[in-house]
């Protein structure tokens, strides 16, 4: 069975706050919403999957519980005969910790929402402030805990990189979305947009952002906590549909492929590990990761292959698929191999 997600943005309606990092409109691709294009959106899509697919409508962008009431009401309605007539099977949104409650919830469980994701960012009140979230570690604890109580599905999105962040705070991110109870969640480095508190600070040099390498390696240090407490990773990075490039995209570790970079570091630094266990320097080496890996563990354009080559004087070394492996799971042989199976 296919999951094909229909992504419904609202742009910043419902939030009054002003990140550092925010400009919605930029990330969205859009500057307005007209609730009346619901309808279209959802037929548009699904006219493009197959009987069978699971299908889930998302409503991403702004924060989608504390929009207007009865707006919120009204797309949740509009969004009721599909649920009915079985080509919609569920909805998730996104939204802030601190609009969450009770009577929210009681709203979004009379229209089978499935999924809350909770724009966390931090569990560290010191990167909050700094990022005038306008909310407290308490407020996303507290979300996260009635959220589950009502049976609901929660993800947790962070970012990498924000104002006072360190690697060792965004690990203690991570593990406080698992601890909270998160089965799945997406991980953000900062990107710095023009018309934003964080692009001024940026160029008054009161705040320096992530070089692609260096978010590439901090993810993937989060990465490992999810995949290590089974908490599944959406997405890593924004997608070019979202700003990434942008003439208002001003600074920041800007990538199509993020999630791909830093898989690669993870599959570097396991590789490495299997290679020194084994003592193995010089020769030919297969490397053995799981099915669809060989891209991540090979490296944006060759980069792991070649490292590998340089730091243990490797001189072929072929990359295969092994179904007995899982996650970021490696094994190095050393093998005498054809020229000819070289990759």
């Amino acid at each position: 069975m296919r999951h094909v997600n229909i992504p419904v943005f609202i742009p910043h309606l419902g939030c009054p706050h002003d990140c550092v990092f925010c400009n919605q409109r930029v990330i969205s691709g859009q500057r307005d919403f007209d609730p009346d294009s619901l309808e279209g959106i959802i037929e548009k899509a699904l006219a493009t999957v197959s009987q069978g697919d699971d299908v889930e409508v998302a409503f991403f962008g702004g924060s989608f519980t504390g929009i207007d009431r009865e707006l919120m009401i009204s797309l949740l309605s509009r969004t009721e005969p599909y649920i009915k007539s079985g080509r919609v099977s569920r909805l998730r949104c996104s939204t802030r910790p601190d609009y969450i409650s009770e009577e929210i919830l009681d709203i979004l469980a009379r229209y089978s929402m499935e999924t809350v994701e909770l724009g966390m960012q931090s569990l560290s009140d010191d990167v909050l402030s700094a990022s005038f979230r306008g909310h407290t570690a308490g407020d996303t604890l507290r979300a996260a805990e009635l959220i589950l109580k009502r049976g609901m599905r929660l993800g947790g999105q962070m970012m990498i990189g924000l104002p006072l962040s360190t690697p060792k705070r965004e690990l203690e991110t991570a593990r406080a979305i698992c601890d909270m109870g998160c089965s799945e969640a997406r991980v953000y480095p900062t990107i710095v947009f023009e018309k934003t508190a964080l692009a001024a600070m940026m160029r008054r040099g009161e705040y320096t952002p992530l070089t692609v390498a260096d978010a590439a390696k901090r993810c993937a240090d989060v990465l490992r906590v999810f995949d290590e407490r089974g908490v599944h990773v959406l997405r890593v990075g924004l997608c070019d549909s979202e700003g990434l490039h942008s003439a208002e995209c001003v600074g920041g570790p800007v990538h199509p492929a993020m999630g791909e970079l830093s898989r690669s570091v993870i599959f570097r630094e396991n590789i490495a590990y299997e290679l020194e266990k084994s003592d193995i320097h010089g020769g030919s080496v297969t490397v053995l990761v799981p099915r669809g890996a060989v891209s991540a563990a090979v490296g944006n354009r060759g980069e792991n292959k070649r490292f590998f080559m340089s730091e243990y004087d490797i001189k072929h070394i072929k990359f295969r698929e092994d179904e007995s492996l899982h996650g970021y799971e490696a094994k190095v042989t050393r093998e005498v191999i054809c020229a000819a199976d070289f990759t």
